[in-house]
């Protein structure tokens, strides 16, 4: 299982950097099976939340493109808070008995989070706004690095020139690059105000239990009831207060 699936992550480098306000997600072009490249052009980059929130995916396709229905419902689901749907997707594919046999690695990333989601279930958040899978992941998160600390280029400038140096360096990277980036909206941070994420992955609040407890059916059933009289009570008559 191990070596079928680094097999088949050796077509893929995926990086996301976010760097004032802009947040910029670029993937190479190549797909390649063995030794032979059967595929110089494939987009693994793709927008949900109507461009809202960037995704990359390296891994099986099919499993990935899996996954980016399951993320994307999360979404939906949690109204596009791309943190709760991160951290209730990983639970998802944790425990599912078939998500757990998918083969694919997710990156995730809006103007304010960047996120690598894993089938162990893991959520993680990069200290330094930087984040990379795939087989060139070693190569891009230095250049990337790099680039962050000794200039003052944009995420954008940066993914594109760590790629380039990645490809110039992974057999299994080529100079195809599709490269999205989400711009800084007005009253973002600039240079003097650094990014900062939001409340950490491991300080979220676990959030509402989805699955409801069969046992439980008359006691919710009850709950139901209580809250359908309650909106009779106390909602006010639209007419009071109106002359007559």
């Amino acid at each position: 299982m191990t070596d079928t699936f680094t097999a088949r992550r050796r077509s893929t480098t995926i990086l996301g950097v976010r760097r004032n306000g802009e947040v910029a997600v670029a993937g190479d072009g190549q797909v390649t099976q063995g030794d032979m490249v059967l595929k110089q052009g494939a987009r693994k980059i793709r927008t949900l939340s109507d461009g809202a929130v960037l995704v990359g995916f390296a891994g099986a396709v099919a499993d990935a493109l899996t996954l980016l229905g399951k993320f994307e419902q999360q979404l939906r689901e949690w109204d596009g808070n791309l943190r709760r749907a991160s951290v209730e997707l990983a639970k998802e594919w944790r425990s599912d008995r078939y998500l757990r046999r998918l083969e694919a690695e997710i990156l995730v990333a809006d103007p304010e989070s960047l996120l690598l989601i894993s089938g162990t279930g893991d959520v993680i958040e990069p200290d330094d706004e930087v984040l990379s899978i795939g087989s060139g992941s070693p190569y891009a998160m230095a250049a990337a690095k790099a680039l962050m600390t000794a200039t003052d280029l944009s995420a954008r400038e940066i993914v594109e020139r760590a790629m380039s140096i990645t490809a110039d360096m992974c057999i299994y990277t080529n100079h195809e690059f599709t490269i999205v980036t989400i711009p800084a909206s007005d009253g973002e941070q600039s240079e003097d105000q650094p990014d900062g994420p939001s409340t950490p992955i491991d300080q979220m609040d676990p959030g509402p239990v989805l699955a409801a407890d069969p046992a439980r059916d008359d006691d919710d059933d009850d709950d139901d009831e209580a809250k359908t009289a309650a909106p009779e009570t106390e909602t006010d008559d639209p007419t009071d207060g109106e002359d007559h």
